[in-house]
């Protein structure tokens, strides 16, 4: 009596028709994954761009947070170590090598944060980086930057003992200009026009400061605080333009590593470059601390300390965390941005120096340090904003590779 017919209506659905006496017509829907698969990617389409959009916006904020939390502990953490360098010189201290041991020696308050990002970050990072550099290479890396930075602590510690203050600190503005060279060759650095004009201005900002120094200092003659004998100020100046000529490669180094042969960007790398580093410079310090002979004189020098026993030791230990936390902003601008950049935040601290050392050290205030200041901000800005527009493109760049969301009719005629 009855029959059964199947209809097929299309690649996708087909349904079956069972004609029965009543003539009932029954429909039995059997398979239409091909259209769940249309509707799921059309409702994907719509939220997928407004996300991605979203998510990058994020990221851009949270990132220049980074940036801007780096950049503060820069400034600030090296502008006090500086200072207290130079008042542990002022009250009584002689000692190079203890002033370069306070600059490497205080890495092991950072352990903590070692261990509590280790788990987190080695099981990301290994899924995402799963070949890493064997231990050799890395050890070689550790030991070879180690070096250099204990030669450079010295040279700056050197330059700190013999130059005032302000114009040690100005002469460390070219500490950017080695770094540009560097990375020009290291980390293929495009000199921009921003670029330049930071530069230029930076430049000229710890130019003008330094010929003013010189000039109060011909104006002082009578001032043991800025009466330099010739040969001191030569054997100062050589070891400073040298120490910035060493920060600016460490520099260039550092960010070559990262992206060379680290090949990753977490906190735990950063930290392990501070730490290892930090351990062969320290090693190789007290080296020189005690074959120099100075660690014997170290008991007396703490007890004609001007400003006592218990001011001699919290200089030396506060100076040791500043350069610690110092490190990790100049470490976390190379990760975030660029080895130019963390140096040229470095710079901004040149006019800053003078005007703390104002305060506390007495030192003259005109309005040529008032010009350094606003010549140095104004580099500094520059700079940022050229990474402001590298950061734009990147963004632009990025969505612009996002997948257009397809049309219905679209996926009807695929």
């Amino acid at each position: 009596m009855g029959e059964t017919k199947e209809v097929q209506l299309s690649p996708e659905t087909c349904f079956t028709i069972h004609m029965g006496e009543p003539q009932e017509v029954q429909l039995t829907k059997i398979e239409a994954t091909g259209a769940k698969e249309e509707n799921s990617l059309e409702d994907n389409s719509f939220g997928g761009p407004m996300n991605e959009s979203t998510m990058s916006k994020k990221k851009r904020y949270y990132r220049w947070l980074r940036i801007s939390i780096h950049s503060s502990l820069v400034l600030v953490c090296g502008s006090a170590a500086i200072l207290l360098g130079r008042l542990y010189y002022e009250k009584g201290g002689k000692s190079k090598w203890m002033g370069t041991l306070v600059q490497l020696a205080g890495f092991p308050i950072q352990l903590p944060f070692h261990f509590i990002s280790a788990p987190k970050n080695l099981t990301t990072n290994s899924s995402i980086h799963p070949k890493q550099s064997s231990a050799s290479i890395l050890a070689f890396i550790y030991v070879s930057i180690g070096l250099l930075l204990a030669l450079d602590c010295y040279l700056y510690s050197v330059g700190l003992w013999y130059l005032p203050v302000s114009t040690y600190s100005l002469i460390c503005s070219s500490q950017l200009a080695f770094n540009a060279f560097f990375s020009y060759f290291l980390n293929s650095l495009k000199f921009t026009p921003y670029i330049i004009n930071s530069l230029v201005l930076l430049t000229i900002s710890a130019t003008l400061l330094v010929f003013q120094n010189e000039s109060s200092s011909s104006d002082d003659d009578d001032s043991d605080s800025t009466q330099v004998s010739k040969k001191k100020y030569v054997i100062g100046f050589i070891c400073t333009v040298g120490a910035s000529a060493g920060y600016g490669l460490w520099l260039s180094l550092t960010q070559l590593v990262f992206k060379k042969v680290i090949k990753r960007e977490t906190f735990k790398v950063v930290l392990d470059m501070i730490l290892y580093t930090s351990l062969v410079a320290t090693l190789a310090t007290l080296v020189g601390l005690f074959a120099s002979g100075e660690w014997s004189g170290l008991k007396n020098e703490m007890k004609e300390y001007e400003l006592g026993k218990a001011s001699y030791l919290l200089n030396l230990t506060f100076t040791a965390i500043l350069w610690q936390v110092f490190t990790i902003g100049c470490l976390g601008l190379i990760r975030e941005v660029s080895s130019l950049f963390s140096n040229a935040i470095s710079a901004l601290g040149v006019p800053i120096v003078p005007m703390l050392a104002v305060v506390f050290f007495h030192d003259k205030m005109d309005g040529i340090k008032g010009i350094s200041m606003v010549l140095a901000i104004w580099g500094i800005i520059s700079y940022v904003y050229q990474q402001y527009l590298d950061d734009s493109k990147s963004e632009n760049r990025n969505t612009s590779h996002v997948p257009k969301a397809s049309s219905p009719i679209e996926e009807v005629h695929r």
